[in-house]
């Protein structure tokens, strides 16, 4: 153009100096020969042809629909969610345009916003939405409160609430009005201020957290119960204190407890999705790459539209020149650039390589595929067939050209027109190979499908914490153990026990006093939770124990109340004096069943029952030896012999022996001190 300019203004002076019409008229006929040869040496791509700006493409999208969904962010925001978003934008009540575009750090929303209106030439709400929510917002023409409600999502919501929510929000407060929006405004901002709200969705890391809790809290609280109630079923059973429960109820609270934590767990931790994204097409992953080599089946330089131009007309036309001429040269090939931004939300999630094998696929041409993203200013390269050494190229290429440097970083376009300069000129220096160079192929991207979804509760570190709960509840009953036992020392150190009650001779008369009873009781059960204490675990004396104290409900200061009838105290003398000679060893099961204050017995017989001259009743019962001797020489004197329990009424023939004057459990007395035991419990309805 510059050398057209100056044919032209030669000519002019030609005309001016000469005056003739005829010699103006050849140079200008000159002139435009010149010019139509210029134009024809002149790519057209330069002159005519150039990539529309960022801006006019944008609005020429807005004139085909309100609403444009970008394709490069398909795993955070897929073109198919596109008819949500215009769903969404008919609720304002005012025409409404929505560009939803990948977040570029050189590019001014607004100033955006404003070039999209003025080359679109319509009023409305123009709403610029991100990768992660509504980022700037301007009415044109119409009334709106787009400041209002911009202000609002940006308080109201937390950063992972996506870019649906967030529009839907922005919406929701442009339907208000403007006083009302205003006034919501600026409640959020009184509101939150600095504080973000918390967040809606957790990562896969707080998931693994959660597993790993679950599975602490699964094996380590039964554990733990077992544990602990083995522990105080050991100190009860030496102390004799408190009422033995049923054995079914610790390994029940266990069981409820872990069905408990699991069922909590569940509940609480029902989080499946680590992102509000949805999930996209398969139309949806392609679109960007259909897209791109379309672009190169037609121009071996692809500039993406969406994005900030960043090569001007003159780069274009040089950086085609090398194209060109690297193709035609010996050795050379095919290069195809792709001036596309790469980011995380991407079908490649981001990766160079992955993007260009992809774009290689589609176009089906072997080449050196070169990736250059205008928003950060990198530049990938990746050989399909070129016979070109490219791992040389890789080591001799500075880190300049691939990456940048400081100067490239200050401003918009990144040099990049000049670095892909510089690359070509490494390039034509690059060793020739004999053979096609390939690329390896890439690692697939993450299953979109699978990306954002949490893994399960009961996986992942669930089970190194069932491992670590069943470690922290040992821990803790020990440190339970060994907390009780020394404050225990500690009471007994400063509140010595006092003395137990003395033990009254051992004597067995045949109809004694309610009081004598209480006395007896008293210090034989006392006696036996001394002994009990003080001595290792005997199973056998702690089932007299136990049945003993079930008799008094726990309480051992029952036995000397007036309340407690004779017959559970003459049960508890029994019981508790049986528990004392098995702690000695001794296994004897019998008690004598004509006076059981007799003690142990030697032998069953069958005795004479009844003081009645001419009865004739007997019973087996087991007798101690005095009562053995007595029945063998004087068998009517078993009766005077037999014990009467005091209140009890009285006949011709006396009180009644105790087996009939009461149908609790010292009547299964007669059957063994196992038997009366079993009576016990049933009657406390323990088993």
């Amino acid at each position: 153009m510059e050398a057209a300019t100056t044919n032209w203004q030669h000519a002019v002076r030609i005309r001016e100096s000469s005056g003739h019409r005829t010699r103006v008229l050849c140079l200008l006929l000159a002139l435009c020969s010149l010019t139509a040869l210029f134009a024809t040496a002149t790519p057209a791509r330069a002159a005519d042809s150039a990539p529309a700006t960022q801006a006019a493409y944008l609005a020429e999208r807005l004139r085909e629909n309100p609403v444009y969904v970008t394709d490069q962010l398909p795993r955070e925001i897929p073109r198919s969610a596109a008819p949500d978003f215009a769903r969404l934008a008919k609720r304002t009540g005012v025409p409404t345009y929505v560009l939803v575009l990948p977040a570029q750090s050189s590019v001014d929303g607004r100033q955006l916003l404003g070039a999209v209106h003025d080359r679109l030439g319509r009023d409305g709400l123009y709403v610029l939405v991100d990768d992660s929510a509504v980022a700037e917002a301007t009415a044109y023409g119409v009334n709106a409160p787009a400041d209002a409600a911009s202000t609002v999502t940006l308080y109201e919501l937390p950063y992972d609430a996506g870019p649906l929510l967030s529009f839907e929000r922005f919406v929701d407060v442009i339907a208000l009005g403007g006083e009302k929006a205003t006034a919501r405004a600026e409640a959020a901002r009184e509101k939150y201020g600095d504080d973000e709200p918390a967040e809606m969705y957790i990562g896969p890391s707080d998931r693994n957290n959660q597993s790993f809790l679950t599975g602490i809290l699964l094996t380590g609280v039964p554990l733990l119960i077992l544990l602990v109630a083995g522990y105080a079923g050991r100190r009860r059973r030496r102390s004799g204190a408190g009422r033995r429960v049923p054995r079914w109820v610790t390994p029940g609270a266990a069981v409820l407890a872990a069905t408990a934590v699991a069922l909590t767990a569940a509940t609480v931790f029902d989080q499946t999705r680590s992102s509000a994204a949805p999930t996209p097409t398969p139309a949806d992953l392609s679109a960007r790459v259909e897209r791109v080599a379309a672009g190169l089946k037609q121009d071996p330089v692809y500039a993406d539209p969406e994005s900030p131009r960043v090569l001007d007309a003159r780069q274009l036309d040089r950086l085609h020149d090398r194209l060109r001429d690297f193709r035609r040269s010996a050795g050379g090939g095919p290069v195809f650039v792709s001036l596309v931004p790469q980011t995380p939300e991407s079908e490649s999630a981001g990766d160079s390589m992955l993007f260009a094998a992809a774009v290689h696929a589609k176009v089906r041409r072997d080449g050196l595929y070169v990736v250059a993203d205008p928003d950060d200013g990198t530049i990938d390269f990746y050989n399909h067939g070129l016979r070109r050494d490219t791992d040389s190229l890789s080591f001799d290429l500075p880190d300049s050209v691939t990456f940048g440097d400081s100067k490239a970083d200050e401003v918009d376009d990144h040099l990049l027109g000049e670095r892909l300069d510089q690359l070509m000129t490494f390039l034509d220096k690059t060793p020739r190979t004999d053979r096609p160079v390939s690329e390896p192929a890439p690692a697939p991207a993450p299953r979109a499908a699978d990306e954002k979804t949490l893994p399960p509760l009961f996986a992942t570190d669930f089970w190194p914490g069932l491992f670590v709960g069943a470690f922290l509840a040992l821990l803790l009953s020990g440190l339970v153990a060994g907390v009780t036992w020394a404050v225990t020392a500690l009471r007994r150190r400063r509140s010595p026990e006092p003395e137990p009650a003395r033990l009254l001779p051992v004597t067995s008369p045949t109809e004694p006093s309610a009081s004598y009873l209480r006395r007896t009781a008293y210090a034989e059960l006392a006696a036996l939770i001394r002994e009990f204490s003080n001595t290792e675990e005997n199973t056998r004396a702690w089932d007299h124990l136990d049945a003993a104290m079930l008799l008094l409900d726990g309480d051992l200061d029952r036995a000397r109340n007036s309340e407690t009838d004779p017959a559970t105290l003459v049960t508890v003398v029994v019981l508790a004096r049986a528990g004392r000679a098995a702690l000695t060893g001794d296994t004897n099961d019998l008690c004598c069943g004509v006076n059981p204050l007799h003690g142990p017995a030697v032998s069953r017989h069958h005795v004479r029952v009844s003081a009645e001259a001419e009865s004739t009743r007997r019973r087996l019962l087991p007798v101690c030896e005095p009562c053995r001797d007595t029945a063998i020489a004087q068998p009517s004197g078993i009766p005077g012999r037999l014990l009467r329990l005091p209140g009890t009424a009285s006949g011709d023939g006396g009180r009644p022996p105790y087996y009939d004057a009461t149908d609790g459990p010292l009547s299964a007395l007669p059957g063994g001190i196992d038997r009366l035991i079993d009576k016990v419990r049933e009657t406390a309805g323990v088993h």
